[in-house]
């Protein structure tokens, strides 16, 4: 059964509500957050019928979408998963899903001399395990880094469109940091990935319009200006390709420079830090029987301290000083913390 992209957006909207069992679902409730998605998701904001929602919840039922949701109606008045693991994003691949995938898979083969071909591997791989696991009724081979309980994932389509369409938002954001939410216009340049968590660079639309970077995860909403509003601000000072390359993570800022970073790893982890790299400038100074000496040419950041911190005793920072000290001092902190 084909499947248009808005019913799919309706489909894992209901999904995500029903199994979010810390409230209750009104059918009311299920068009409004359909409605909502289809806004922030595709920009149609003439909202979802009764009927269309209806219709919705009775194919989700019926195992023409190849699963059967257990969709439930408690009190006559709140819909709900009597089975409280149900998802739809768990359902088997349908045989012609099998199909599609392996298509896909072979198709990807033919382009793995390219340069993008790391990133391509590793599609294919999930794409053949995927298959594997289907057609022989066992577990994975491979097992992919995931986390479902990430928060702010349902940004990334809205706010990719408003950067294909060079256009501004209204967002409200509210930073770890922060009491309260704030809200400003944002021009959007960039999505990025680091360790499962999603960002997006841009410009504020404040006073001295700054150049900022946003977790996803700390969106609390985002809108479409109204006619006549704010205007898109082009990106003219960084370039996109580079800008993230000196840093390890995502916290720069156009004043600062990448410095050279000097750091000891004992024997035993020296062969984990060749074999996996803390930054692409990584480079081997000096070898002992105490351990190696390695270098990187990044930008200090917040980042950086915790990749040091999470290595403990096995890894010393020896230069420049004031990361030294930096470490120094959080370390000497946490030693306070587990004192007898």
């Amino acid at each position: 059964m084909a499947i248009n992209r808005n019913a799919l957006i309706r489909y894992r909207t209901i999904d995500a509500c029903l199994r979010n069992r810390f409230r209750h679902w009104t059918l009311e409730d299920l068009i409004d957050a359909c409605s909502d998605a289809l806004y922030e998701l595709e920009g149609i904001d003439r909202g979802v019928s009764r009927r269309t929602v209806q219709t919705d919840i009775e194919l989700m039922r019926s195992g023409k979408l190849g699963y059967e949701a257990p969709i439930v109606v408690v009190d006559r008045k709140y819909y709900a998963y009597s089975d409280s693991t149900f998802t739809i994003t768990n359902i088997p691949i349908t045989p012609q899903d099998m199909s599609v995938l392996s298509e896909a898979a072979a198709l990807l083969k033919q382009f793995t001399g390219l340069k993008m071909s790391d990133d391509l591997m590793e599609m294919i791989a999930k794409l053949e395990d995927k298959v594997y696991a289907q057609r022989t009724r066992s577990h994975p081979l491979v097992e992919f880094e995931r986390n479902d309980n990430l928060r702010g994932l349902h940004w990334i389509e809205g706010v990719r469109r408003f950067m294909m369409d060079r256009k501004c938002f209204r967002v409200t954001y509210k930073s770890f940091r922060a009491r309260s939410a704030s809200t400003y216009p944002f021009s959007p340049y960039l999505l990025k990935e680091y360790r499962n968590r999603w960002f997006v660079l841009g410009r504020a639309h404040v006073k001295k319009s700054v150049l900022l970077t946003l977790a996803l995860d700390r969106i609390e909403n985002i809108e479409e200006m109204e006619q006549g509003g704010e205007l898109f601000i082009p990106n003219t000072d960084v370039d996109l390709d580079t800008f993230f390359k000196d840093v390890v993570g995502v916290t720069r800022s156009l004043k600062c420079r990448p410095v050279h970073v000097v750091f000891k790893s004992d024997r035993k982890n020296a062969p984990y830090l060749k074999t996996k790299p803390m930054h692409s400038s990584q480079r081997i100074i000096e070898e002992d029987e105490d351990g190696t000496t390695f270098s990187i040419d990044v930008i200090l950041n917040f980042e950086l301290e915790r990749e040091f911190l999470g290595f403990g005793s096995s890894v010393e920072v020896l230069a420049p000083r004031v990361l030294r000290n930096r470490i120094r001092s959080i370390v000497t902190e946490a030693s306070l913390m587990y004192g007898e």
